[in-house]
């Protein structure tokens, strides 16, 4: 989703959620996009089962390889899956694209630790 909004990322940011999280009653996490036909949906305590290298790879371009193109990008997209909502006291932080964004995020009264991190922006 952060990719198809490129032109708007001066005024977005990605919020830190604390791993509590995966404690929550009914929390599941998907190995890929969780609307993809092929997500499996695993308990927390199947991380390992996790494609990390895949998930945190810089790049998921494969060209000549349309069918591992679409497998990768699907791959970055893994979820951690929330029932109902995420309290704010889950929330431990944010990334903005740049030092302006992060300076215009803090004026806006947020009270988090907000550190710019373009590659997270593609950038």
């Amino acid at each position: 989703m952060l990719f198809k909004r490129l032109a708007e990322a001066q005024s977005l940011c990605v919020l830190r959620v604390s791993p509590q999280v995966l404690e929550l009653d009914g929390t599941v996490i998907s190995d890929q996009n969780a609307a993809s036909d092929y997500a499996r949906f695993l308990h927390p305590r199947q991380w390992k089962l996790l494609d990390f290298d895949a998930i945190y790879a810089m790049d998921w371009r494969h060209p000549g390889n349309l069918a591992a193109y679409y497998r990768h990008s699907s791959q970055k997209c893994a979820e951690v899956l929330v029932p109902g909502r995420v309290e704010t006291r889950f929330l431990t932080g944010a990334y903005v694209i740049d030092d302006a964004a992060r300076d215009r995020l803090k004026a806006s009264g947020l009270a988090l630790t907000v550190a710019a991190n373009p590659v997270l922006f593609f950038r």
